[in-house]
């Protein structure tokens, strides 16, 4: 390396040290997080950013911002940090990226400016303010994912797009992975190739779960002065479900009448027929096992709480799965009742082609209460007459405001819901819960 770059490098990597050295002390809930970069200079930048693993510089910015500010400084370093804590990174491929950037810089530039720490406070200009009350207005929590969504709804045109860039902008998206345009000084991207892409999420989501067990532990005392740090790691380390498998487990095995093409070797049989005449060796199985519907059941909350947009992406999830004609059996029953503090409906369908009809002339009943028991009672009720006689689930979609039956029912339970806080209630030891993300249903 050159001399005058090998002091530049030196240079750098002592004012990355700094910075680090201050947030620390000032947010010693960031500890294992901040262990998480290492630093490597790149003049093919004029600016600084991160790939995952190190942070990419270009020390004469540093020196700018070090002789300007040291609050600038720090807010950078944290700035990509809560990039990764969050793995923005690692979430851009099918999404617009200059949309998908912007989205990532205003989540965790509100972050920044909900920390309430000397280290990194800065008075917040009228565009920042009225971009953070705008977007709380359309969702309860700023998450990069849920700003996407809103941006590419309001089709923002270029000047404003390019207006929000310019203020929420800190750091250089190109080293994130999979970015065509890479401008690392050794032209290679260490986290482009599955196996390093699949570490580098390994790595973050490590020490994105560590930092979040220290702040509701060991650094709880720092409350309010963290921010929203806590609250969107939890979002980010929540556990996710993928609601179609999810529902494919309420399916019942059992055999039914049918050739089974899979159970037998068409050569044997082809050389019976060849050698014997019209004799095959072996015969086609008349039966074969199969996971289908049989008994189901479905609760809809109508509940005056529940909202029917939420209502209506649940049976578009259900029905992605259910569309299919081989998933019912010839006798299958299943109930989709509806319910406020009552059972308001109870249709009942036997294919794929009903239930889609279902969906389409669905007409929401209910808008009272909400007591989860009636429903309950009413199965229940179905099974002692026959109506479900072989019961294998039940799911019960609601905002998860009611009262819960105290005692588990002989059958499976699955409450799902659809919150964009990302936070479900508390449900009954004996049921499960599972999550339809606001983006795709099923994330």
């Amino acid at each position: 390396m050159h001399e005058n770059h090998a002091k530049l490098d030196r240079i750098g990597r002592a004012i990355l040290a700094s910075a680090r050295n201050e947030i620390y002390l000032n947010m010693r809930f960031l500890d294992v997080a901040l262990s998480g970069l290492d630093y490597a200079m790149n003049l093919n930048t004029p600016t600084i950013g991160t790939d995952g693993w190190s942070i990419q510089f270009n020390p004469r910015l540093l020196i700018e911002l070090y002789q300007q500010d040291t609050v600038l400084l720090n807010r950078v370093y944290l700035h990509m940090l809560l990039h990764c804590l969050f793995r923005h990174p690692l979430h851009r491929e099918g999404r617009e990226g200059e949309l998908w950037d912007l989205a990532c810089d205003i989540a965790v530039e509100s972050v920044l400016d909900s920390i309430d720490n000397r280290c990194v406070r800065l008075l917040s200009s009228n565009l920042r303010e009225d971009t953070y009350d705008d977007l709380s207005a359309a969702m309860p929590v700023l998450t990069a994912e849920a700003i996407y969504r809103e941006l590419d709804r309001r089709h923002l045109d270029f000047d404003i797009q390019t207006a929000l860039a310019q203020e929420f902008r800190r750091d250089d998206h190109r080293f994130w992975p999979g970015d065509s345009d890479d401008t690392r000084q050794d032209g290679q991207s260490p986290a482009d190739s599955p196996p390093n892409r699949d570490k580098l999420e390994e790595k973050w989501q490590q020490l994105s779960q560590k930092t979040q067990t220290g702040m509701e532990t060991f650094f709880a005392q720092y409350g309010d002065e963290a921010g929203d740090v806590l609250k969107l790691l939890r979002i980010e380390n929540r556990e996710r479900y993928d609601y179609r498998s999810f529902l494919r487990r309420f399916l019942s095995l059992r055999e039914e009448m049918r050739v089974d093409t899979d159970s037998f070797d068409y050569a044997y049989y082809a050389l019976g027929l060849e050698l014997y005449g019209n004799i095959p060796l072996i015969e086609p199985l008349e039966y074969r096992e199969s996971r289908k519907i049989r008994d189901f059941a479905i609760v809809i909350d109508t509940s005056d709480s529940c909202a029917e947009g939420a209502i209506q992406r649940f049976l578009e999830e259900t029905r992605a799965v259910l569309s299919a004609q081989e998933l019912f059996f010839a006798d299958a029953r299943l109930h989709i009742i509806q319910a406020d503090a009552e059972v308001q409906k109870d249709t009942v369908v036997h294919s794929a082609d009903d239930f889609a009809r279902f969906c389409e002339q669905f007409e929401v009943r209910g808008f009272g209460g909400t007591d989860f028991r009636p429903a309950f009672a009413y199965v229940d009720a179905l099974m002692q007459e026959g109506a479900l006689s072989d019961l294998r689930g039940l799911i019960y979609f609601t905002d998860g405001f009611g009262v819960y039956p105290q005692r588990k029912p002989g059958y499976d339970v699955a409450f799902v819901f659809f919150r964009e806080d990302y936070t479900p209630p508390e449900v009954p030891g004996w049921a499960m819960k599972i999550m339809l993300e606001p983006e795709s249903g099923n994330r």
